[in-house]
Order: C-alpha cells, then structure tokens, then sequence
C-alpha cells in the first residue's frame, strides 16, 4: 500500500520528452533533480508537477472564475498523488517595475513603513525642532496655565504665506459671523469689498475670540468651545497671542512645530510609501529619478553651424517652421544660420534652448522702411521635455530620451517620498537612509535600536522589530547581506531574484507545502552556497518538501535523495537512470556520479596561453561600489573575472567596461559608469556580449528565428516543386505573415488567455493543433518533411536532415557544438533557460566569420549546464581564444576558473566591502593570495586536479 503522507507518487509522466516515467519523490525531505541539461528536469519538476499543483488549485476557484481558464490543460501524466499545495520559485519570476525593490518583494519595507507610523518621532523641516500634538483638553490646560490673567486672542490660521487679492475670503469669513482676521500681524475688521495686495505673499488668520483667561466652569466651557471652532477654521491648528506681543504659540491636533507652526498629517503607513500618493515624491512620483535634457547631447559638436546640424534634434537645414523661428532669433541677436554654435550669443542660446517670446521692429537697408518681427519660440529643451512626457507614442518618447538623463530627482535626491515623510526619524535614521543601507548594516541597526527602546514605544514596537529582524536574517542567510532595500527589483540577476522569493517564503513560515526551485545556487560564490544549503534544509525542517533542479556538487551531496534524469539529452533522456540517496548514487556508473567521484573531470590546462602581450587598461572605476580601481585586461586570453556575490563583478564588466568598448565600435549610447581613462582599444575589432537576457519575449521567437537559419529553410521550401507550380514564396511558410500561417492563433501555435490575477496561460490552438500553418502550407514537402515537422527537430536532427545545404548546415553546427543538440528548431524562447538563451546566442556569433580579434564577454555561461555541459562548452570557447581572440566570463563556477589563463579576482566581500581588485594573475598565481575567497577554494580544486593527474598516471 502506499503511503502519501510520505510520498509523491507520479506515475506514466509523458511531457516533453519524458519516456512514461514513474517515480516515487519522498516528502518532507530535501531532493535534487539532476542530469544533463535538456535531460528533462524541468520536464518533470516543473511542467509536471508544478503544472499539476497549480492546475488543482484552479480547480478551487469558482466556476465563474474557471470559464476563463477552461483551455488548461492536464499535464501528459497519468496520475500524481500525495501532491501538496506547490509554489514553484524560478529565476524569471521577478516584477521589472522600477517600483518593485527589495524592500517590497520581502515585505521588510511594509514593516519599516508599519514602525515608523507608530513610533517615528517627527522633526520641522523648518527648524528642526521635535514636532508635538496635543488634545484639545491639553489646549485647553496649557493656555489656563501659560496665559493666567492675560487677555488673549485665539485665531485660526487659514492662509499660510501665499499670493492673492483674497476679496472672496474675506466675503465668506464674514458671512460665517466673524468681524475681525488678522492679515500679516495686523488686527483688522472685516468690511465690504475688502482686499489685499494680489502680488505680495500675505498670513491670514481668522480672529476666533479674545478673552481674558479666567478660571471656572462657564470659562472652561467658553474656551472649549473657541478651541473646537479654531480647530474646524483653521485645519487642527490654532494660534494664541497675548495683547501687546507679536509671537504667536501654536497648538495643533496633529504633529506641529512649537515655532514655525508648520504641521503635518498623523502619520500612517501610507505616509512612507512611494507607490502611494501620501507619501510619494510629487516631483518624481515615486521613482527617485527624473530625465533632464542633457545640453551634450543636442549639441554634440558645437563647431557646427545651425544649417549644417549643429542641433542634433533638428538636423541638417529644411524649409520649416522651426527653422523660419531661429532666422528671426538670429536677426534679433545678429548672427545668422551659418555661424556656428560655439559663436552665438549666450542670451539668443538661452532663447533657442528654453524658448522666448518677444516682438522686435528692424529697420529694412533694402526698403528703407522698419519691419516687424515676433518670436514666439518654444525651446529645443522645453519641445524635448514636452514630447517626453506627454506624446502617447513609444517611439517618439525613445526619441526625446536619447537627449536626456537619467539624474535623482532634484527634491527628493533619490529618496522617493515626499519632504515631510522624510522628517519622520527611528533611531536618527529617516526611513530612505535605512532603506539605503546594506542588509548587513541594516541587521546592525536593529540590534542597536531594539536595546534602546523603553517603556510603551518597546511595547508598540517589539512585535514589529521581531518580524523585521527575521526577515533581515533570511536575506543574510541566503547570501544576500551586500543588497540595499532599495535595490530595484529590474536590476537583480535571476540568482538574487530567486536567493529573495526564497528567503521571503521562509519568513512566511507556511507548513506542508511543496517547494519547487530552479538553480537557486545560481550567481552564488561557493564561499555562500553553505548558507543557501542551510536554508533549504530549515525549509525543510519547519514541514516542507523541497525539490531543487539543480547540478551544484554540495547542493546534491547535501540533498536527502537524488534523483538522476538522462541518460542523454533531448529525445536521448527522459528516463529515471539513478534515483536514492546522494551515497547510492555515486555507486552507480551515470555522468553526474563519475563527475562528482572524480572518475571523469574537466582537465587542467598543461600551460596557460601567454596571449598576445597587448592590452586594454582601464582606469579610476568608480561606478556603484567599485573603489577608483584600474584593471588591465590582457588579450589573446581566457579571462576570469571571479569574487563573492556583489564584490561589482557586474559594475566593473556589464556597467563600465562593455558600454565605453560598445560605444567605441559601434556608437552604443549607455552611459558607462563613471571611470577616468581607457587605453588599447584600438588592438581589437569588435566587442560582443553574450548574456543571459531572452532571445525573445514572446512564443513567436525561437532558436530557428534568432540564428537566422529559418529565412534559409523558408527559402529552400519556396524553391521544391511543389511551391514553385503553386507560385509559393518564401513568406508563405513564415508563421509571422498572413496566407500560409493559420488564422485562428496568427502562427503562434498557442492561443494567450489574458488573467487579471495569475500569469497569462497559453494553450494549444484547436485548429491547427499548434502546427502554426494552415493546411496548404504544411502539404509542401522537402524530403517528406512539412516546415512544421522541421521546427519540431531537435538540432541533432536538423543537422544530419541538412547536412548537404551549406548555409543551414553550419548555423546549426554551432548551436550542436555549444551543447544544445537537444532543444527543437521551433523552440518557443519563452521556456528557453537563462543559460540556454545565453548559448543560442553564442552560438549565432560562432556562426558569423570572426575577425580573430574580437573581445566576447560572457556573464555566467555555466547557468543551467551540467559537469558535461561545462566541458563542451569550454572546448567552444577555448577554439575562440585558440584564433586570436579574448574570452572574458564572469563566473563563480571552480570547473570554468580552473581552466582560464588570467583571473581579475574582485572583493574582498559583497556591497560596501567589495570594489577592490584583491587578486590577478593566472590561476597558479592567485592561488597564493591569502585574503582572496576565491583562492581558497580554487587551491582545493587545483590540488584535486593534481590528485587525479597523478591517479591516472
């Protein structure tokens, strides 16, 4: 009998390429998932049993709700039981919006939001003093006591330092009954038809009463009531002035400065959120940022003349409206169209740049008569700013960005929230400063305040402070102590994202749920992959079953069970090889077991390339963390750039080095982060980066399209004999282009059901049942095959099917050669990995003639690639250092930094600790740094090397 309390029982799983597998996962426990890439692990993880978990789930929802989920399929499955609830945490499933950061995804935000709501103390932006509320029975108590015997007036405060004639106010205030307002510190009675100077800032203030301040029950009753009518007149706040004196006290319902009377709203949640309107930056709406015209860029040569394009928004000279406007500009200021830029007056430059209006008379030498001229000139920079952000086209917005910057916003200096928000303070800290801090910093925090909180503001706070510090201590956990709260979510690797959704399901503390997670050792240094092992199995050990697809050595010899898809990839895997704990599968003779025993290895170069001797130099990299470092990256080689998780592998490289190299050769306009020189471009042709980014973000896309090799296949179907007697062209067997395509789906093979509240679904079309074409186009044949039967090749297949067509022939010899031999044609890009993408990339540029002098940068090549995976791929890259060229991979991987010939070793930690160059040299050499993480363990891995060399022998 079987026991589903503790198993998961899947049975006859037939997705993808799964060969009716049945497999037996035990719950509550921690199994990795592995095998080659494209063997089927995310097959069965995945598209099985998640698919399986969220399909029940749906199920639930009300029949309302599920007609418009009614396509969703049942997986290829014949039965799975013992299923849990499943949440799958993958690397794609992060939020791009620029208001999604850290902060949000883990909550920890909501609870700083939540502290300092109730327990900030409030400061004046004005003196910076500490603000103070009051009840109306403390009012009252405070001006029996402070004024005893005095004559007061009690006044509301109704207009606050603003311009206007006011008649219409002061008309109002004397229907309502009051005869007195005290206008810029002078008592005046209301009259008819009164005003005030419109143009001069003024103070109003309605006069409530004035009294004498007595004592007794009719008394107190008298000012309780003036209170409640200045507080209704005057918004919660009132002034008290003694006769014969011009300083006004203020007292205020909500938070008030004693002096300057500025008050502020009692503060909510809300009140420090910059997704809401309480709280957000009104300059910025939140963002932190804002785009400026950048005077740089509409001017880029200032040598130019006007007629010859010295404006880059408006070109070379055309008979228009906007040129007629500079002519008068230039009668107005005497210079004309062809003196360049650099000549021109200030004040007309102002006018071109930031719009003028005004009308002149010049008297005609010609005609002997005055003529008159009117300039009603918008502004370059104004005409810029206006397209920006008010045109509805996304095109022409791109166009005014490429004359602007990004830059923080001017009022709130990147900090996102409104003024008063910000004077709100835990600790001395504002909630924008602790939101900058490092998580590491921010753990500190926490521990110093926790022990200085007293009496009721520990009662309010304790339970807050717990929720925040546990959460905190996730992130660090998971390895990710170097990231602020206010890091923006768009901005994170497919690692990080994931390491967060991780340590946000931990702090949710759900029980006997079932975790599904993709890679998460992703992008981490083995110096962290411990703490992330650490928090899988606390995960576990709350009542949780954790799967894991995975290839990490440690992650599968810490697992409880293993179980090993393959044997091969593709349509050559899809079947349970090894399956139990990690000590039984290393009895066994699979790939993943010889790797992991040592009985297969990546080999250790005999010697390492010496290179070309010229290289490119980069100095005083300041960009993010990086310390005013200069590196120097030597040609002709296979460089390593190594370091912890943050250290500013990314800044360095992705940020620094490849925009100024991008922009050198072929005019990229990002902005490089800030460095101060750059020397020995010109020893190389061509930069390329390959990363991990999509190849496409719709179905539509697939490896087939990227390469190009598609149009080729196209073309030698519009050539059979077929085609040509029915007049077909190459269009017709495009899934993109109306006439051969099916109508019902538009060539996607799938139909997009649209929901409000879980991800799009995608189901097969029913009428061409995801073939894409109609029945005309697939009745064309070459070699008995339809263009849909090619798409659905895996690339072996496609190899040998066209090995005699030269041109489709070597396109697809490459995607073989960087190991994806496995994957279909027709592949839809969106179920394509990072590393996958990442490789048909690659591959395309393997594909075109190198010039032999081309620097390749590759982020992380190993995502999502088996131990055999990682050979193959470094046989590809080494034949591309082997012409000439320069490799440079940012990698974490030990297999991969063994085998380069110079590592740039960035550290020593992540974040604030990070941005120095600890360690260079070859892998030999930076062995012996005794401060380099990486060196530590790439000596055990070398030494290892050394073991198996001398084994063999």
């Amino acid at each position: 009998m079987i026991n589903y309390e503790e198993n998961i029982e899947v049975r006859g799983a037939r997705v993808h390429n799964l060969r009716n597998i049945d497999v037996t996962i035990p719950r509550d426990k921690l199994v990795v998932i592995t095998g080659l890439s494209g063997s089927g692990k995310s097959s069965l993880a995945f598209d099985t049993i998640y698919a399986e978990g969220q399909r029940r789930y749906i199920e639930t929802f009300s029949a309302y709700a599920r007609q418009f989920l009614g396509g969703l399929e049942r997986p290829d499955v014949d039965k799975i039981d013992g299923l849990s609830p499943v949440i799958a945490i993958e690397q794609k499933t992060t939020s791009k919006s620029p208001r999604s950061t850290v902060g949000t995804i883990t909550e920890i935000y909501d609870f700083l939001r939540l502290l300092f709501a109730r327990v900030g103390d409030a400061y004046s932006y004005a003196t910076g003093e500490k603000m103070v509320s009051y009840s109306d029975e403390q009012i009252k108590t405070l001006i029996t006591e402070s004024y005893a015997n005095k004559k007061i007036n009690v006044l509301a405060p109704i207009i606050k330092s603003r311009k206007g004639h006011y008649r219409e106010l002061f008309e109002q205030i004397g229907k309502q009954g009051f005869v007195k307002v005290r206008v810029d510190g002078e008592v005046k009675d209301i009259v008819k038809g009164m005003k005030v100077d419109r143009y001069k800032t003024h103070d109003i203030e309605i006069v409530i009463d004035r009294l004498k301040v007595g004592q007794g029950e009719d008394f107190d009753k008298r000012l309780m009531e003036t209170i409640n009518t200045a507080m209704y007149s005057g918004n919660n706040v009132l002034m008290v002035l003694e006769e014969g004196t011009d300083e006004p006290r203020y007292f205020s319902r909500d938070l008030m400065c004693p002096s300057s009377g500025i008050s502020y709203p009692t503060p909510e949640p809300n009140t420090f959120s910059f997704n809401s309107p309480k709280g957000m930056c009104p300059e910025c709406n939140g963002l932190g940022h804002v785009f400026e015209v950048n005077e740089k860029k509409i001017i880029p040569n200032s040598k130019l003349s006007i007629k010859s394009g010295g404006f880059a928004p408006l070109g070379n000279y055309k008979k228009s409206w906007a040129f007629k406007q500079l002519e008068t500009i230039a009668q107005r200021y005497n210079f004309n169209l062809d003196t360049p830029i650099t000549d021109i007056p200030q004040e007309a430059m102002d006018v071109i740049l930031n719009g003028g209006k005004e009308s002149f008379s010049v008297n005609s030498k010609t005609l002997g008569v005055k003529r008159d001229y009117k300039i009603d000139y918008e502004g370059i920079s104004n005409f810029i700013k206006a397209q920006y952000n008010e045109a509805n086209s996304t095109s022409i917005k791109r166009w005014a960005k490429e004359y602007m910057d990004k830059v923080p916003c001017p009022t709130c200096e990147g900090a996102r929230l409104r003024k008063e928000s910000l004077y709100f303070k835990v600790g001395e800290k504002n909630i924008a400063q602790l939101a900058h801090m490092d998580i590491a910093e921010l753990a500190n925090f926490f521990t110093t305040f926790e022990q200085s909180l007293s009496g009721n503001q520990k009662k309010i706070a304790e339970e807050i402070v717990k929720e925040i510090r546990t959460r905190i201590q996730f992130l660090l956990d998971v390895g990710l102590d170097y990231l602020s709260l206010n890091r923006g979510s768009k901005t994170l690797s497919g690692g990080e994202a994931q390491r967060i959704r991780l340590a946000t399901q931990i702090g949710s503390q759900l029980v006997g749920v079932l975790y599904i997670l993709d890679e998460p050792s992703i992008g981490l240094h083995q110096r962290d992959n411990e703490r992330l092992i650490n928090s899988l199995v606390s995960l576990r050990d709350i009542g949780n079953s954790v799967i894991v697809v995975e290839h990490d050595k440690d992650m599968i010899e810490a697992a409880d069970h293993v179980i090993d898809i393959g044997p091969k990839a593709g349509k050559h895997g899809g079947t349970i090889i090894s399956e139990g704990p990690p000590k039984e599968l290393k009895l066994h003779q699979t790939l993943t077991a010889q790797y992991i025993t040592g009985k297969m290895e990546i080999p250790v170069p005999e010697k390492r390339r010496k290179g070309t001797g010229k290289n490119i130099t980069l100095t005083g990299c300041t960009g993010n963390n990086l310390k005013n470092v200069t590196v120097k990256f030597p040609l002709g080689k296979m460089i390593g750039v190594t370091g912890v998780s943050g250290s500013g592998k990314s800044t360095l490289i992705n940020e620094t080095l490849y925009p100024i190299m991008n922009a050198h050769y072929f005019n990229g306009v990002k902005k490089p982060m800030p460095y101060k020189s750059i020397k020995g471009l010109e020893h190389i042709d061509k930069v390329i980066d390959i990363n991990q980014s999509p190849i496409g973000r719709t179905p539509r896309s697939n490896p087939a399209t990227y390469t190009g090799v598609f149009s080729e296949i196209r073309s030698l179907f519009a050539k059979t004999t077929e085609a040509t007697i029915r007049g077909y062209k190459p269009g017709r067997f495009s899934f993109n282009v109306a006439g051969g395509r099916c109508e019902t789906c538009m060539g996607g093979g799938l139909k997009v059901i649209e929901m409000n509240f879980l991800p799009d679904v995608y189901v097969e079309c029913e009428t061409c049942n995801g073939k894409r074409f109609n029945r005309e186009t697939l009745e064309i044949r070459y070699k008995g095959k339809s263009i849909a039967d090619v798409l659905e090749m895996t690339i072996n297949e496609a190899v040998d099917f066209f090995e005699h067509i030269p041109k489709i022939f070597r396109k697809l010899k490459t995607l073989k050669d960087v190991g994806l031999g496995y994957i279909s044609l027709g592949q839809q890009s969106t179920t394509l990995s990072g590393g996958e993408a990442q490789r048909v990339k690659l591959a395309t540029e393997l594909s075109k003639r190198d010039t032999g002098n081309t620097f390749y940068i590759l982020d992380e090549p190993t995502t999502g690639l088996h131990f055999e995976d990682i050979r193959v791929l470094m046989e590809v890259l080494d034949k591309l250092v082997d012409k000439g060229n320069t490799v440079l991979v940012i990698e974490h991987n030990l297999d991969v930094i063994k085998m380069v010939d110079y590592i740039i070793d960035i550290g020593y930690e992540g974040g604030k600790g990070g941005g120095d160059v600890v360690a260079n040299g070859t892998p030999e050499q930076v062995v012996k740094n005794t401060k380099s993480y990486t060196a530590k363990f790439l000596k055990k891995e070398l030494e290892l090397a050394k073991k198996n060399i001398a084994k063999a022998s």
